[in-house]
């Protein structure tokens, strides 16, 4: 199973140490991690590929993590969000919770191990997640809720993110 993780951190060098981390300490097959130093480009980037896993920054210049994971979460509700920052504020902490629903705070600087633990219980999550939305999908199918064609246009939208939404110009025409 193809793993992906997308790590938002406007420090270059913070990404290139976590995604070092995870390559050395993650026994993942296939494990795919993407970053990004802009949120808006991420947030572009998340309309075209789905991730199983989001880690941002509190602190960046463009938004704070709080509002890039919450806008994250609007357009990947199954991905599973997590904030690294080296700030211990306990309102810092409570409000990433509660506005982005995220699902685990990483100070910086990380441990390997704590890192290595939530990413596992993350991915653990993310099966759940995903597996509970298909058992609720297979249920309104069976209580005629959910037609064929709608079961097989969210199949589709969960490989190929954005592949059903149609973009229009001004003028009615497609655009690609």
């Amino acid at each position: 199973m193809m793993r992906r993780i997308l790590l938002v951190d406007d420090e270059q060098n913070v990404l290139n140490a976590l995604v070092r981390a995870m390559r050395q300490h993650l026994a993942i097959p296939g494990l795919e991690i993407e970053t990004y130093t802009d949120p808006f480009d991420a947030l572009t980037r998340c309309a075209e590929r789905q991730y199983d896993i989001v880690i941002s920054d509190f602190r960046m210049p463009q938004m704070t993590g709080i509002e890039f994971l919450h806008a994250f979460k609007q357009a990947a509700p199954d991905t599973v969000r997590m904030m690294l920052s080296a700030s211990t504020e306990f309102e810092t902490v409570t409000k990433a919770i509660s506005e982005a629903q995220v699902f685990r705070y990483l100070p910086k600087p990380w441990s390997v191990g704590d890192l290595q633990e939530n990413i596992r219980l993350a991915l653990d999550y993310r099966d759940q997640l995903v597996e509970q939305r298909r058992l609720a999908d297979q249920q309104r199918r069976q209580d005629g809720q959910l037609s064929e064609q709608e079961l097989e246009a969210r199949r589709l939208e969960a490989e190929e993110p954005g592949l059903l939404k149609v973009k229009w110009g001004p003028n009615g025409e497609i655009i690609l």
